[in-house]
């Protein structure tokens, strides 16, 4: 076991680069004609004789080429009282809307997406998070920031066939709540999936914050000491910026070309992970109180780290792929196997081996907002595509190697 000697990190003040990052954004986005600041209008919803709209749907799974693109899909229908219809304006695509297209988690996700007497799940639209206009809700819905026209972000649960890549989508009431003015529709779009999976990483299953980080919107965490491996992707920006918000010493590693701009996030100590001198550094930090997979590295990688830890947490668990190759009863043997593995084979580092997920809590979606209304979280956003050319989007998400979100307007 190394010494625990605590190693004061040299301050790092953030550069200019997040209100740089806003402007460049916008640059983007400037064909919505929106701005943040506009008062919220209750655009009609059409007649019911041109209730129809666009979606791009999936009708099996396998690769970008089945993705199939349609104008005359009916709009989705609230069936359950806590339910709101949102008019998208802006979405994302996100690598588990990639893994998804190809069957990732079918097995599972499937039981929890078809209605009881049904055991199909296609067509299915992907889509997990978005900014729109609230249009209809549920008569339980009884949130008063959740009035008609209120501009909104949201997220998509897994379990859902309805995504939002679709004019229109149906979600619960918990997991929308009114868009930051701050933002306009594609970094308000670019935020919730990925801040929410980095929150949960770090409050529900790492427990930053203790008890209270994880229940309430408290967060958590100051002086302690985290490692983000993979800090320049979707999860690893937000949270670099979520950590240092809550006063944590952030160490971070990504590829050199986005070595800059990580450090312009917050981070403390950047580091170049294809530089083995540079790496070894990294044990002059340790032990960490949380290494935070953000790289798809998986639990496996806990192992060869040459610096101890208290936790390492990765969200590319074979969780979902387990029980995709052997089914619901067997899947779930191997997954407590390979749990139990990697916690063995790390033992020598004197931490656990932890999966994080995404989840999308109600009290996760306010603390995000209030990092960003006191502009302590900004997203980045790698590319915008228009929502005709929706399968681009996706092969520049395949080409990996992104520097933030990949957005699509509608």
């Amino acid at each position: 076991m190394q010494a625990a000697g605590v190693i004061v990190l040299r301050p790092v003040r953030r550069c200019a680069l997040l209100p740089r990052l806003s402007q460049a954004n916008r640059q983007l986005s400037v064909s919505t004609g929106a701005t943040t600041t506009d008062v919220p209008v209750v655009t009609p919803l059409p007649a019911k004789s041109s209730l129809k709209m666009r979606a791009c749907q999936l009708h099996c799974y396998g690769d970008i080429d089945e993705l199939q693109f349609t104008d005359k899909l009916k709009l989705p229908q609230i069936r359950n009282s806590h339910e709101c219809l949102v008019r998208v304006r802006a979405t994302t695509v996100n690598p588990i809307d990639l893994a998804m297209l190809r069957g990732y988690g079918s097995t599972l996700l499937s039981m929890l997406r078809c209605r009881p007497g049904e055991d199909i799940e296609f067509p299915m639209t992907l889509g997990r998070e978005f900014c729109g206009e609230l249009v209809q809700k549920g008569m339980g819905v009884d949130n008063a920031e959740l009035q008609l026209g209120t501009r909104v972000w949201g997220v998509v649960p897994v379990s859902q066939t309805s995504g939002a890549h679709a004019d229109f989508v149906v979600v619960p009431a918990s997991c929308l709540a009114p868009a930051p003015v701050e933002l306009d529709d594609s970094e308000a779009a670019s935020v919730l999936y990925a801040g929410l999976t980095a929150w949960s990483g770090l409050y529900l299953t790492g427990g930053l914050g203790g008890v209270c980080g994880a229940t309430t919107t408290s967060g958590g965490g100051a002086n302690k000491r985290v490692l983000v491996l993979g800090g320049s992707g979707g999860v690893g920006t937000l949270a670099i910026q979520i950590l240092k918000s809550q006063g944590v010493q952030v160490l971070a590693t990504c590829s050199e070309d986005a070595v800059e701009m990580v450090r312009c996030l917050g981070a403390d100590h950047v580091v170049d992970y294809s530089n083995p001198v540079a790496m070894e550094e990294l044990c002059n930090y340790a032990p960490y109180d949380i290494v935070l997979d953000c790289a798809g590295q998986g639990g496996q990688h806990a192992g060869d780290l040459k610096y101890d830890f208290r936790q390492y947490i990765t969200f590319s668990s074979p969780l979902l792929a387990n029980i995709d190759k052997q089914g619901l009863g067997l899947g779930a043997l191997k997954n407590v196997s390979d749990l139990l593995q990697t916690n063995v084979k790390a033992a020598q580092r004197g931490g656990l081996v932890k999966w994080g997920y995404f989840y999308p809590a109600a009290h996760g979606i306010k603390f995000l907002q209030r990092l960003v209304e006191r502009r302590k979280l900004m997203p980045l956003i790698d590319s915008t595509f228009e929502f005709g050319v929706l399968p681009k989007a996706y092969e520049r998400l395949k080409g990996g190697h992104l520097r933030g979100k990949t957005v699509v307007k509608l």
